[in-house]
């Protein structure tokens, strides 16, 4: 996960339940042991990092060095908007509203 982030404890009152195999269980117990924590805040934490992580994965766009530098090129030099878009634009003035 990047950078330490600091959170605002707030008060634990959801519960998960989850059925596993024994095997699974003592894998656990003997990583929370290792890791010094209770096998409930290891679980806690270890899908805390992990659902960061999909997250993370899912919400970062990536480019090729190719790609990347034609985004920042048409940012620094946009096209003319064609029909399509200034069309768009008055449909979109139509629907929203924008004094905002």
């Amino acid at each position: 996960m990047g950078a330490t982030q600091v959170r605002k404890r707030e008060p634990a009152d959801e519960r998960i339940t989850a059925r596993l195999p024994h095997s699974t269980r003592s894998i656990i117990e003997r990583a929370a042991a290792i890791y010094g924590a209770s096998i409930n805040q290891f679980i806690v934490q270890a899908a805390v990092e992990r659902a960061n992580e999909v997250l993370q994965s899912m919400e970062t766009v990536r480019l090729s060095s190719r790609d990347a530098q034609l985004f920042m090129d048409t940012l620094t030099n946009p096209p003319e908007p064609n029909k399509k878009l200034l069309d768009a634009v008055r449909v979109h003035d139509r629907l929203v509203d924008s004094r905002y």
